[in-house]
């Protein structure tokens, strides 16, 4: 039983940390850099999950680096919308982008 659970130790704190930094992103919207931040730390631990994923079960890795490619067109896709929200309201708040408050 004690090394069932050792095979599975790293799986069970991969979903734990994806929990908790999904529970992060829902709650953190006030300042798009912590909503921003957050959806790094998931993207991490998607591609986490999906190294780990590769290793055991097919050992090819070119769909890992397609999948890095996409996570950091989607990390400068967002710097480049806080960029923009902060030349043009002063601040990161996202109340600031609509008429009506959340």
């Amino acid at each position: 039983m004690f090394m069932y659970f050792m095979y599975y130790y790293k799986y069970i704190v991969l979903f734990i940390s994806f929990f908790v930094g999904l529970l992060v992103f829902l709650s953190m919207r006030k300042h798009l850099l912590l909503t921003l931040l957050s959806l790094e730390y998931l993207v991490l631990c998607v591609f986490t999950f999906m190294v780990l994923f590769v290793m055991n079960f097919f050992g090819d890795f070119y769909f890992l680096l397609v999948f890095l490619t996409f996570s950091v067109c989607e990390g400068v896709l967002g710097l480049s919308i806080l960029t923009t929200l902060i030349r043009a309201y002063g601040n990161d708040n996202v109340n600031s982008l609509f008429i009506i408050k959340w």
